[in-house]
C-alpha cells in the first residue's frame, strides 16, 4: 500500500509485515519546526491568543477533574493530528504569573539591589524555574514514554510522544505546582518563617502536595495517550515526594540543627 498525501497529511504505509509504519504530519506543529515556529510567532502576536480559553483551562486544571483538560488534546489530534496546543496564551498567563510573583516575594523578604534585582529575579524564576527545568522534564519524560511506554499493536498506526505535547503537559502541571508554592504559601510566610516544627511541617506539606500533584497532572497527560501503557510510572516521583515530607518531618522532631524547612531553604537560595 502506498502512501498519499492528503490535506497535508501522509496517511499509513503497509509494510507488508502486519504493520504500518508511523505516520507523520507535514505541517501539523506537533512536533515539526514549522509548528514550533508558528508557535513562537503567536507569542509575540497578543491578537492571535486566545486568554478566554487559557483562563478556562486554569479553572479546569484547579478543579477536582484535571483529566478533563485532555480531552482538548484528543480533540486536536482527529481535527489537526496533532496533540499539541496550537496557542501559547497559557504559556505566556504562567510567564506573567511569575513576573508578579517573584516581585511579590522580593518585597517580602525586603530585596535590595532595587528594579535591577528585583528583574534578575523574574528572570531567574522564568528561565530557570519554569523555562529549564520544564524543558528538561519535558525531554526526559517523552524520552521515557517513546522508549518504554510504546503499546505496539499489529495493523495501527505506529505514534510517539510529541515533544510539544510533553511541554504542554509541563505548562498543565506547573500551574497547580505555582498555586501552592508561590500563592499560597506566599500568604502562610507570616507563619512558614517561624523556627517551630509547626511551620516546618505546613511548609514541607506545601511543597510536598505541590509536587506530588505536580507528576499526578504529569501522569494524567501521558496516560491520555492512547498508545502508551503503563503511564503510572509518572506517579513514582509523587511517591518520593511523600516520603521526604515524613523523613523531614522525622528528622525535625530531633531538634533544630536537623530541621530542613522548604521555606527557609527557598528564602536562603533566592533572597538572601
Amino acid at each position: 500500500m502506498r502512501s498519499y498525501q492528503v490535506g497535508g497529511l501522509s496517511t499509513p504505509h503497509y509494510t507488508g509485515s502486519g504493520h504500518y509504519r508511523r505516520h507523520s504530519s507535514s505541517g501539523g506543529g506537533g512536533g515539526g519546526s514549522s509548528g514550533l515556529l508558528e508557535y513562537l510567532r503567536r507569542i509575540v502576536d497578543p491578537n492571535q491568543m486566545d486568554f478566554d480559553a487559557a483562563f478556562e483551562d486554569i479553572l479546569m486544571l484547579c478543579s477536582s477533574h484535571p483529566q478533563r483538560m485532555y480531552k482538548m488534546a484528543s480533540y486536536r489530534k482527529h481535527t489537526k493530528n496533532h496533540w499539541a496546543r496550537d496557542d501559547p496564551a497559557l504559556a505566556v498567563i504562567q510567564i506573567a504569573f511569575l513576573l508578579v510573583s517573584s516581585s511579590a516575594y522580593a518585597l517580602a523578604f525586603h530585596v535590595r539591589g532595587g528594579p535591577v534585582h528585583y528583574l534578575f529575579l523574574a528572570l531567574r524564576a522564568i528561565l530557570f524555574d519554569w523555562l529549564l527545568v520544564g524543558l528538561v522534564v519535558a525531554t526526559v519524560c517523552r524520552s521515557v514514554a517513546n522508549r518504554y511506554l510504546l503499546e505496539l499493536r499489529s495493523h495501527s498506526v505506529e505514534q510517539e510522544v510529541e515533544w510539544r505535547y510533553a511541554f504542554d503537559i509541563h505548562c498543565n502541571a506547573f500551574l497547580p505546582f505555582f498555586l501552592l508554592t508561590s500563592v499560597l504559601h506566599y500568604f502562610l510566610l507570616p507563619l512558614l518563617l517561624r523556627p517551630s516544627l509547626m511551620a516546618l511541617i505546613v511548609s514541607n506539606a506545601i511543597f510536598g502536595a505541590a509536587f506530588a500533584v505536580y507528576f499526578y497532572v504529569t501522569h494524567l497527560g501521558y496516560r491520555a495517550l492512547p498508545f502508551l501503557h503503563r503511564t503510572e510510572v509518572f506517579l513514582y516521583p509523587s511517591i518520593l515526594a511523600v516520603l521526604l515530607f515524613f523523613l523531614f518531618l522525622v528528622l525535625g522532631m530531633l531538634g533544630e540543627p536537623y530541621r530542613i524547612q522548604a521555606t527557609r531553604t527557598m528564602a536562603r537560595l533566592y533572597y538572601r
